[in-house]
């Protein structure tokens, strides 16, 4: 994990450079999914940080809930009317933001996705995220080595993000159930599966009580669920209090993707077996830099080395680690946790 976060500040050394160029007049924008989930509110922390340093001038706009895909388009005619040079996205809907993205760089700005590559990914000018599929194999990996042979016979549920399918929500499904040893369908969606270990997938807009309704729906289906995957530690919160709702929240193993500081805490407090960590401030602090760099003389920032996007890092986070599956503990955990 040290490793690849050193790498990814040596990648991006020239972009550095050119951002600490003179900032005055510059504007960017930044377009979250919402602006309630931890994530997200990190994320712009550290945009905004970022932004001051370099004198530039930061407007943000998000989303109502995760999946509101109309007021993004909206945001995204403002920054162009506003003749900012470039944006920071974040998007609900992956396929169809493309067309208003496209519009924004015939305009002439820079369009960086953040977190949730767009679809397809080179519809952006770049990306700047956690492999979210490898962040889905490590705690697929770990889930699986934790039950041994009892895998075999596992009963999970599958809590998603949005109807829509944005590429954040699959890549993390398709991750864990091949980290778990499930044979995938169609790799670029989820719920085509017909290995009889997975009980059903249902979605949770990110947030606790989506995580709460979805499992107690995927509970009505088979109330013997062993397995719980969520797309993020928010969603993973509500899953568990269902659970315990009927008493089976001590036998149950959830996992997650985050990292943030609350999903560190839930691990100490047995509510979550495992997480991946991901890094929203870098990926904020990158992309300001990125935007001053295209401001300054239309540098586009690189990917990392046989990637099609700048990869942010990623580390599982444990404290029953698993034989075979590298992972840090909470306390490493909470010294790279964020929210």
């Amino acid at each position: 994990m040290k490793k690849l976060l050193a790498t990814s500040a040596v990648a991006l050394t020239a972009l550095s450079g050119a951002a600490f160029a003179d900032g005055h007049a510059i504007t960017a924008c930044l377009i979250t999914k919402t602006d309630t989930n931890p994530f997200f509110v990190k994320m712009k922390e550290g945009a905004e940080a970022k932004a001051a340093e370099l004198g530039m001038t930061l407007k943000s706009f998000a989303g109502k809930v995760d999946g509101d895909h109309e007021t993004q388009v909206a945001a995204i005619e403002t920054c162009i009317a506003d003749g900012a040079k470039g944006i920071l996205l974040t998007a609900s809907d992956t396929s169809s933001i493309v067309s208003s993205v496209q519009q924004a760089r015939d305009a002439g700005l820079v369009v960086i996705a953040l977190d949730t590559p767009l679809s397809p990914i080179d519809a952006a000018d770049a990306t700047f995220a956690t492999d979210n599929f490898l962040a889905g194999e490590l705690i697929g990996k770990w889930a699986a080595a934790k039950l041994g042979a009892d895998a075999a016979n596992a009963k999970i549920a599958m809590l998603d993000l949005a109807v829509s399918q944005p590429t954040v929500g699959v890549l993390r499904d398709q991750g864990f159930l091949q980290g778990f040893g499930i044979d995938l369908g169609d790799p670029n969606k989820w719920g085509d599966e017909t290995d009889p270990r997975i009980v059903g997938n249902d979605i949770t807009a990110g947030n606790e009580e989506g995580g709460r309704k979805a499992m107690e729906n995927l509970l009505a289906k088979d109330p013997e669920i062993n397995v719980v995957y969520t797309i993020n530690e928010p969603a993973a919160a509500g899953a568990y209090e269902a659970l315990k709702s009927i008493g089976r929240e001590g036998d149950v193993l959830i996992v997650s993707v985050d990292g943030g500081c609350p999903g560190i805490e839930n691990i100490k407090d047995g509510v979550i077996g495992a997480t991946s960590q991901q890094y929203p401030l870098l990926m904020a602090s990158k992309g300001i830099e990125a935007i001053a760099a295209w401001a300054k003389d239309g540098t586009k920032p690189a990917v990392t080395p046989g990637k099609d996007f700048f990869d942010t890092g990623v580390a599982l986070v444990t404290d029953e680690p698993a034989e075979g599956v590298e992972s840090i503990d909470t306390t490493e955990g909470t010294n790279l946790c964020w929210g």
